[in-house]
């Protein structure tokens, strides 16, 4: 009886090594598929953030540039009343 022990299998080490196996083939599937999307339909996430952001950046440094007239000013290009 004592011969029968050498035959245990430790079934909990192989539930871990295919759950582990199982985990490594959904991630790699995920990142497959995430960079078939970025082929598919171009700019990832952070980078449309980014230009946006650019773009923000741009109009508000401009807006802050730009020169106002006033109604009551000695101008002649600004004069519309003669």
């Amino acid at each position: 009886m004592d011969s029968d022990r050498g035959n245990i299998v430790n079934f909990a080490s192989f539930k871990k090594t295919a759950r582990d196996e199982k985990k490594r083939a959904a991630k790699k599937e995920r990142e497959n598929e995430a960079a078939a999307n970025r082929v598919k339909f171009g700019r990832s996430g952070a980078a449309k953030k980014r230009a946006k952001d650019e773009e923000k950046r741009r109009r508000r440094d401009l807006d802050g540039k730009q020169i106002e007239r006033d109604a009551n000013s000695d101008d002649p290009e600004d004069d519309t009343d003669t």
